[in-house]
C-alpha cells in the first residue's frame, strides 16, 4: 500500500541507524528531513550518512544545493513530495527521517507553504534592527504578531524569525496560518525515538568530540577557503559558526567546542517543542524499549492495516 513511515526525534538519538535498518527490512528508501544535510560539502558537522550507507539504501534530498544557494521550506516541500511519489511509484516505502520539525510536519500535515517572495530590502532592514536591538527584539515582535510561529522557532534563529516577519509584513497574514491543511490521502506512521535528557546530552557531547576527531575544523576551513562566509544561512548552523569563529581567531578551540555542545543541548529542547512526548500521533520508543524488535512489529501491524 502507499504510505509514509516517519522516524523523528531529537539530535543524536539514533534515528539514522534505525531508519537504515528499517529501510533494508521493509524495502524502503530514505527521504531526508534534516535542514542542514541538504548542503554540499557539509558532511561532518551535519552527521550526514556515509557514502557506504547511501550506497546501501538510496537517500533523497541530500547534497542538493551549495552552501551559498537559497533553500527554504517551499523548496524542500516540493523536493520531498516528488521524492515520496517516486518511491511509492516503484512500490517501495518512503522513510521520512530527521529532526527538523518544520520539514516533517509540513509533509505529514500537508501545509500550505506561503508563496510570499523574498523582499531583500525588507530583510536587510530587519537584520539592521537585529544588530541594533538584538535578535530578542525581533523575536518579541514575532510573538506579538504570530505567537504560534514564535512558539516553534528558536529565539536565536534570526533567519526564520525574519522570514516569519517578512511573510506577515508583506501579506498581512501570519506564516502559521498556512501550517494546516488536508493531510496526504495515504496512511502515515510516526515513530519517535527519545532518551532521558541527561543521557541524550552525554551522547551529544560524545558526538561533538567525535566530529572534531573526524576533521570538523578542516571541513569548516575548506568551506571558508571556498568563499562560503559565516554570514550565509548554511554556515550559521551549530558547529560551523563556532568553528568558523575559532578559525577567525575569535574563540579558542575548547571554547568553540563547548559552545557547540551547549547550543546543541538547547536545540534539543527546541526539537521537543515540535515532537512532543504527549503527541498521540507519535509512537514513542526509548532506550528501555526493545527498539529493533518492537518497531518492526509495529510496522508490520501498520502495513497490515492494524495500527495507525
Amino acid at each position: 500500500m502507499k504510505c509514509i513511515i516517519a522516524v523523528v526525534g531529537p539530535t543524536a538519538v539514533g534515528k539514522s541507524q534505525l531508519a537504515l535498518y528499517l529501510a533494508q527490512r521493509f524495502n524502503g528508501e530514505i527521504v531526508n528531513a534534516d535542514s542542514r544535510q541538504v548542503y554540499r560539502y557539509m558532511d561532518i558537522g551535519t552527521a550526514k550518512p556515509s557514502a557506504q550507507e547511501r550506497r546501501l539504501i538510496p537517500h533523497h534530498i541530500i547534497d542538493v544545493v551549495d552552501p551559498d544557494e537559497p533553500f527554504n521550506l517551499a523548496i524542500y516541500d516540493q523536493l520531498a513530495v516528488t521524492a515520496i511519489a517516486d518511491i511509492q511509484q516503484r512500490n517501495k516505502i518512503p522513510f521520512l527521517v530527521g529532526g527538523s520539525g518544520m520539514y516533517i510536519w509540513s509533509l505529514i500535515e500537508g501545509w500550505r507553504i506561503p508563496t510570499v517572495a523574498p523582499d531583500f530590502q525588507l530583510r536587510h532592514s530587519l537584520e539592521l534592527r537585529a544588530e541594533e536591538q538584538g535578535v530578542s527584539g525581533l523575536f518579541q515582535e514575532l510573538q506579538r504578531v504570530d505567537p504560534v510561529a514564535a512558539a516553534k522557532v528558536m529565539p536565536t534563529n534570526l533567519r526564520r524569525i525574519i522570514r516569519a516577519l517578512e511573510v506577515y509584513l508583506i501579506s498581512g497574514k501570519p506564516i502559521s496560518e498556512g501550517w494546516h491543511r488536508q493531510s496526504p490521502e495515504f496512511p502515515i506512521l510516526i515513530i519517535g525515538l527519545t532518551l532521558q535528557r541527561e543521557r541524550l546530552y552525554q551522547r551529544i557531547d560524545l558526538r561533538v568530540d567525535e566530529m572534531i576527531k573526524q576533521g570538523l575544523v578542516e571541513e569548516v576551513k575548506r568551506l571558508l577557503d571556498k568563499g562560503y562566509g559565516l554570514h550565509l544561512p548554511a554556515m550559521s548552523g551549530i558547529g560551523y559558526k563556532q568553528i568558523g569563529m575559532f578559525l577567525q581567531g575569535r574563540l579558542r578551540l575548547e571554547d568553540a567546542v563547548q559552545q557547540i555542545k551547549w547550543q546543541t543541548h538547547r536545540f534539543v529542547r527546541h526539537q521537543y517543542a515540535w515532537f512532543r512526548p504527549s503527541d498521540p500521533r507519535i509512537h514513542w520508543f526509548n532506550e528501555y524499549s526493545a527498539i529493533y524488535r518492537d518497531v518492526p512489529r509495529l510496522i508490520e501491524s501498520f502495513l497490515a492495516g492494524e495500527a495507525t
